[in-house]
């Protein structure tokens, strides 16, 4: 893999073992990466997903998976709220949208970037964190229960 040209500037990174176990750290790591990927109105969600996690060294399968939590059925709610977030964060009244691939809908992105891209950026951080935590949780409540119930397990034995 790291002879590939579009993969070499990643050097060593490639060779992470957190790229593909599951652990704690790498699990939370790439559910903040995909979801912050995930709320992002930009093309190639899934290459940047795939850059982000290699960087940060969480796992890459996790990470690009979960940028499918905005799929064609979510995107348009998805991106209208974040557009309205943006409005709402720059104190502009927001704009009636007409999601319809045209020529006038084209033009009419000249008025919404900046709205869209920044409340998708705040979204998508705040998402991204609350991921990140809520994994790390759920994963610690899950390791408690295990333990418990291995305590309970010695115990009937004895």
């Amino acid at each position: 893999m790291q002879k590939h040209p579009h993969l070499q500037g990643f050097g060593k990174r490639l060779q992470d073992p957190n790229l593909w176990h599951l652990n704690r750290r790498s699990v939370s790591g790439a559910v903040a990466v995909g979801l912050f990927c995930a709320l992002l109105p930009v093309p190639g969600q899934m290459f940047l997903a795939a850059a982000l996690a290699i960087w940060a060294r969480v796992n890459l399968p996790v990470s690009v998976v979960l940028i499918f939590a905005t799929n064609p059925l979510t995107m348009p709610p998805v991106f209208y709220g974040t557009y309205k977030l943006g409005a709402w964060i720059m104190d502009l009244p927001p704009k009636q949208i007409d999601f319809e691939l045209s020529i006038d809908w084209l033009i009419s992105m000249q008025h919404i970037w900046k709205p869209l891209f920044l409340g998708s950026l705040v979204a998508a951080v705040i998402v991204a964190a609350l991921g990140f935590v809520l994994t790390r949780l759920i994963w610690r409540l899950h390791i408690i229960n295990r333990m418990k119930s291995r305590f309970r397990s010695m115990g009937r034995r004895n």
